[in-house]
């Protein structure tokens, strides 16, 4: 009787797994004739070309010259603005940093020989000297010279650092000027 049913069990597990290979099918092919209908979820837009067509080029030209002459506005606020700030922002390359005078003024000669159409400013902040290249307001624009002069001078960099306006305008002195008029 063991014997019967061992054999029993052996055709059942057989005749399982010859079902199941049957109704089974692998990759593209269960897919192949798969359909779905999203139009009624899509969102519906205007057409663009006709509602621009309906729109009439006299408003859209009357709305633009709004928006520059505020613009404009803006602009002249932010210049004048700035004029009446003593300093700004920007980045200048330091060739030289340190207490000695001489080395200072040697680096500045080495710096005038290596590139003379590269033109140097020293400073005196007690108790140090710098030597400084140029005043940009971006980072970028004093990547340049920092590039040309790094093998030269392999202590460089590029530092942050404030600088008087050439154009400042004193608020005291507009309303004294005003005054004598």
């Amino acid at each position: 009787m063991k014997i019967n049913w061992g054999i029993f069990l052996v055709i059942l597990v057989m005749v399982g797994c010859k079902s199941s290979q049957t109704g089974n099918t692998s990759g593209a092919d269960v897919y192949a004739n798969y359909q779905e209908d999203l139009s009624m979820t899509l969102t519906e837009y205007e057409d663009f070309e006709e509602k621009l067509s309906n729109q009439k080029s006299e408003e859209m030209e009357i709305s633009v010259q709004a928006v520059d002459n505020q613009l404009l506005e803006l602009q002249k606020k932010g210049f004048e603005k700035n004029k009446s700030e003593l300093y700004f922002s920007g980045y200048t390359v330091l060739v030289y940093s340190g207490v000695n005078r001489d080395q200072a003024f040697k680096t500045q000669e080495d710096l005038n020989t290596y590139f003379p159409d590269i033109k140097a400013e020293m400073q005196y902040q007690q108790p140090r000297y710098l030597l400084k290249i140029g005043r940009y307001a971006y980072k970028f624009e004093a990547q340049k010279v920092f590039s040309q002069i790094k093998g030269s001078f392999p202590t460089a960099r590029i530092i942050q650092d404030r600088f008087q306006r050439k154009e400042y305008v004193s608020p005291t002195t507009d309303s004294n000027a005003e005054r004598q008029n």
